[in-house]
């Protein structure tokens, strides 16, 4: 079973109590961008006042990728803020990165790099900061805060189809998701394959719907093994890594800042960073995001990846489905559900492969998983 439904198990038996418009920037303020998928991607004790540790600190996000960029989307009232290293050749292959429930692009951050580097440049790399997540910011007074699955599949594709407006001429697109924006990626493939877009491949990151499902009534109680917030950015980073909830340090300090912010309170009783995305309030969508993936993941027209971080559960439609060779799957030990943080080459080299594996799609012949 994945990582995820295993720490909501360790959950209930630990019997836890229940409860702007586009413009470029140099990323030189990347010191607080990344989002989650499922809530509650590690367990440990609520973090306790202390000075802040340097060794925790922000890492910039300048270094991973090329361009971080703030999108207007005046027909979704978003401000959008998204992550790109462009590929070296205008008709090349981009890797289209979209993060899970309460992360944020910058997630993605130690893997683009290492995609562009691996590939020199022939792969670029978009991370996605979601609605409600990271930088990107609702233009109404009163933020919708509809995170139900058909409003992101929307984002998702307007987001494409703003930074590419003419599919012709479009980048071949590989879409990326872990956890729920694996769902947003699979669903949103169809929509772009009709709109005319070339579409490589999709890849899921440690996600199954039977065990998201099956997970979602134990996620109150992964909540509350959470911290309410954080005394600086450098504990919420060092809290994330003692856990093992990214066992990456390095990813850690690029992507946590970006998952909490200032309070702005002067209560004794409300830390000075809380997080950016309140995931109890995101709880009557869960479902949404998860039921059907598995045979929206295996109908969808093109090459399909299912990465995982321990040996899962599959349901009954993925079972079938592999026995029949539609997608492929890889197993990654040595990590928990935030696999392409805890270890992003290994996470790099497996996406390398599949567009290597695929890009003769391209030229008219059929592709690895393709039915």
């Amino acid at each position: 079973m994945s990582d995820l439904y295993r720490s909501a198990l360790s959950a209930r038996l630990a019997k836890l109590p229940a409860d702007i418009p586009s413009k470029n920037d140099d990323g030189e303020e990347e010191s607080a961008d990344s989002l989650s998928s499922l809530p509650g991607s590690g367990l440990g004790p609520p973090a306790m006042q202390k000075d802040p540790n340097s060794a925790f600190s922000t890492i910039s996000a300048k270094n991973f990728f090329v361009q971080a960029l703030q999108v207007a989307l005046p027909g979704r009232n978003l401000d959008c803020r998204m992550y790109y290293t462009p590929p070296v050749e205008a008709n090349g292959t981009v890797m289209v990165c979209q993060h899970g429930a309460g992360y944020s692009g910058l997630t993605f951050a130690c893997m683009a790099k290492e995609i562009t580097d691996m590939t020199r440049g022939e792969c670029g790399v978009l991370a996605i900061d979601a609605r409600r997540h990271g930088k990107t910011v609702s233009t109404l007074k009163q933020e919708d805060e509809d995170l139900s699955i058909g409003i992101l599949v929307d984002d998702f594709v307007e987001v494409i189809q703003t930074i590419y407006p003419d599919p012709h001429v479009s980048p071949t697109l590989i879409l990326i998701g872990h956890s729920m924006g694996g769902s947003i990626a699979t669903r949103a493939c169809t929509i772009l394959l009709d709109g005319m877009y070339k579409i490589g491949g999709v890849a899921v990151l440690d996600v199954v719907e039977g065990s998201a499902i099956e997970a979602l009534p134990y996620m109150n109680s992964l909540l509350n093994a959470r911290p309410d917030g954080f005394d600086s950015v450098e504990e919420a980073v060092e809290w994330h890594v003692t856990t093992n909830a990214i066992r990456n340090s390095t990813s850690a300090r690029i992507s946590i800042p970006s998952i909490i912010s200032p309070s702005g309170s002067s209560s004794p009783n409300i830390p000075p960073f809380i997080w950016r995305t309140p995931l109890r309030s995101t709880a009557s969508y869960w479902k949404s995001w998860f039921v059907g993936l598995s045979s929206k993941f295996l109908s969808v027209r093109t090459a399909r990846l299912l990465v995982l971080a321990g040996t899962d559960r599959l349901d009954k439609e993925l079972m079938i489905g592999q026995m029949q060779g539609k997608f492929q799957m890889i197993v990654v030990p040595g990590t928990g559900h935030m696999l392409h943080e805890d270890d992003p080459t290994r996470l790099a080299e497996i996406m390398v492969d599949f567009w290597r594996r695929n890009e003769r799609l391209m030229l008219g012949i059929k592709k690895v998983g393709d039915s």
